[in-house]
């Protein structure tokens, strides 16, 4: 699976403007509907359903990191929204720091195992200290794309 097949320029937030982990999922999801990821009618179930899964359990797994996702049936289609900030935000991480990268993951509920392996590039990629530096000095959601595409490319080429 590549990363750059479920992530599209116009799900990319180069700057969140949320202070908190809720106003941020809220911005990831409207930058989900603008990509395509669902049906503007479903904003309120699927930020609420993203909401929910975070009560459950952190999705703030450190190093900087947060990904929250959430199965819904009337998603049509696997997505990913990212959002960047220099601020930090409060994701209740493992590590006790802030998360920089939040990658909210949005999958049809009756495609796990597609939920899955994205959820595994997803934590391939951000699991290295290069991938996440070199994300977070991209200046648009462009650069961002490129370099999704080449990481892409070298883990299919690995």
């Amino acid at each position: 699976m590549k990363l750059s097949d479920i992530l599209s320029k116009d799900s990319v937030v180069m700057s969140l403007r949320g202070r908190t982990r809720d106003e941020v999922i809220g911005e990831l999801v409207d930058a989900s509907i603008a990509g395509g990821a669902a049906p503007a009618a479903l904003r309120d179930a699927l930020y609420k359903a993203v909401l929910a899964r975070e009560k459950l359990n952190t999705t703030g797994f450190g190093k900087g990191v947060a990904v929250p996702h959430v199965k819904l049936p009337d998603v049509g289609k696997l997505s990913v929204a990212l959002g960047l900030t220099a601020r930090g935000i409060d994701f209740t991480s493992v590590d006790h720091q802030p998360a920089y990268i939040v990658m909210l993951l949005v999958s049809p509920k009756q495609a796990p195992e597609e939920h899955l392996k994205a959820m595994e590039v997803i934590f391939k990629y951000l699991g290295k200290e290069s991938f996440r530096r070199a994300l977070r000095e991209c200046q648009t959601a462009e650069q961002v794309m490129e370099m999704i595409v080449e990481a892409d490319h070298q883990h299919l080429t690995a």
